[in-house]
């Protein structure tokens, strides 16, 4: 199996994505990304309307973020990558999904909680019903964000040193 090079931390809003990946991305030494800096002004402008993204807004953003992932490695991306479309798009033979899942109660606290974000409170159910988990023939790791960003970013670490553990599910 090729070993992993590039970490997508991926989830809806408010399950820390940013703040993992940063600690992922600090912890390995490796590059990374907070994909909402690629999102176009229009697609910022709709989420701080309150006003859900469609397929066809995504599309160039993650266009960006695969282009950018293409042209380095090793590398750590927060990208919501809600669906398999969305992350087939960010699929490589080298790339593991870390998906943060948490109860919509938790992350709803969190978002609410949030100063000065693009990202409103009530999209969180677009967002959550639009997700589609990774499937067991993706290379996933998913883990509950009931434990602390330090915590979820050392268990990727220890993941990605016991490589066999995360290979698919």
């Amino acid at each position: 199996m090729t070993p992993v090079r590039a970490v997508v931390v991926m989830g809806v809003a408010g399950c820390g994505k940013s703040t993992v990946a940063a600690l992922v991305a600090a912890r390995l030494g490796w590059e990374l990304l907070e994909g909402d800096a690629l999102h176009p002004a229009a697609n910022v402008e709709r989420m701080g309307a309150g006003i859900p993204l469609t397929d066809e807004d995504r599309a160039p953003w993650l266009a960006s973020i695969a282009s950018w992932m293409g042209e380095r490695r090793p590398v750590v991306v927060a990208c919501s990558a809600l669906t398999r479309r969305y992350r087939d798009v960010l699929r490589a033979d080298d790339v593991l999904f870390v998906h943060l899942t948490g109860s919509p109660d938790l992350l709803g606290d969190r978002l609410a909680a949030r100063e000065h974000h693009f990202m409103k409170a009530g999209m969180l159910q677009s967002q959550l019903a639009l997700l589609e988990p990774p499937a067991h023939d993706e290379r996933h790791l998913t883990l509950d964000i009931d434990a602390t960003p330090a915590e979820l970013a050392e268990r990727v670490a220890a993941a990605l040193a016991e490589r066999d553990r995360v290979a698919v599910g």
